[in-house]
C-alpha cells in the first residue's frame, strides 16, 4: 500500500478513537493505538512512522525480529510489541528485541522472559491476556485465576506487569461487543484494588474498536484498518 494511503487510513483510524472517546466522556489522547503490523512489510511500517505513529505489534517472532532488524536506524523512536501466542524456544529472542509481550499467559513463559531478558536493558513490560470470552481455540489464562497469576507475575524482576489484554469472540452488535470488553474492565479494575499497579487495558481491534474505548480501553490493536487486508499465503 502507497504511503499516503497509509497516512490516510492511520488519520481516519485516530479520528475513530477520537470521536469514541469523547461519547465516553474521555480524553482521546488517554487511548493509545498499537498499529498490527504482522504479515506486511517494513516498508510499511517506516510509512506508517513517516506519518507519526511509533508502536508496532507483531504476532509471528521471526518475523517481528526481522522487521525489527530491517528497521534498526528508528529503533530508539519505535515501541515493538509482541501480540502473538508464545511457545517457550522462542522466549529468549523476544525477550531479546520486544519492548512490550502482551500475549503472556503462563508462569513459565513469564520466568523465561524474565530470566532471558538482557542484563542492564528496562525490564520488559508485558499485559496478561486474559480468555474473556471463554473460546477453547484461544490462548489466554482463565479469568477466576488471573488474579493469582498476575501476582506472581508482577513479582519478577525482569519484568514490569502493566496490564491486562484480550482477544473478545466477534460480535455484531455494540452492545455483544461491549459485554466481554466491560468484564476485562472489571477484571482489572478488581486486580488494582487488590494492590497491582497496572495501567494498560488493551482490548479492541479494526472491528470493535468503539466498544472498547467505550469500556475504558486504554490501547487498541488496529491492523487492516490502517494497513488494509492481510495476505497469508506466504
Amino acid at each position: 500500500m502507497s504511503s499516503s494511503h497509509i497516512a490516510q487510513h492511520l488519520e481516519e483510524v485516530r479520528q475513530r478513537i477520537a470521536k469514541a472517546a469523547a461519547s465516553a466522556s474521555r480524553d482521546g489522547a488517554s487511548v493509545k493505538l498499537l498499529a498490527v503490523s504482522k504479515t506486511f512489510p517494513a516498508e510499511d511500517v517506516r510509512a506508517a512512522f513517516e506519518a507519526g505513529q511509533r508502536a508496532f505489534g507483531e504476532n509471528y517472532v521471526q518475523e517481528g525480529v526481522a522487521k525489527i532488524t530491517a528497521l534498526s536506524d528508528l529503533r530508539s523512536e519505535l515501541e515493538w510489541h509482541f501480540i502473538g501466542p508464545l511457545q517457550s524456544n522462542k522466549t529468549k529472542v523476544v525477550a531479546e528485541h520486544f519492548d512490550w509481550v502482551q500475549s503472556v499467559d503462563r508462569l513459565k513463559i513469564a520466568q523465561r522472559l524474565s530470566d532471558q531478558r538482557p542484563p542492564g536493558a528496562p525490564p520488559l513490560n508485558v499485559c496478561l491476556q486474559v480468555n474473556v470470552s471463554g473460546e477453547e481455540s484461544k490462548s489466554g489464562v482463565e479469568p477466576a485465576e488471573a488474579a493469582s497469576l498476575a501476582h506472581q507475575i508482577a513479582a519478577l524482576p525482569g519484568l514490569r506487569l502493566r496490564g491486562l489484554m484480550a482477544i473478545p469472540e466477534p460480535a455484531a452488535t455494540l452492545e455483544a461487543q461491549r459485554a466481554p470488553h466491560a468484564r476485562l474492565s472489571a477484571l482489572m479494575d478488581a486486580l488494582c484494588a487488590d494492590g497491582l499497579e497496572l495501567d494498560t487495558l488493551s482490548i479492541g481491534m479494526s472491528a470493535d474498536l468503539e466498544a472498547a474505548v467505550l469500556e475504558s480501553a486504554t490501547m487498541v490493536r488496529i491492523g487492516t484498518a490502517i494497513f488494509g487486508a492481510r495476505d497469508y499465503s506466504h
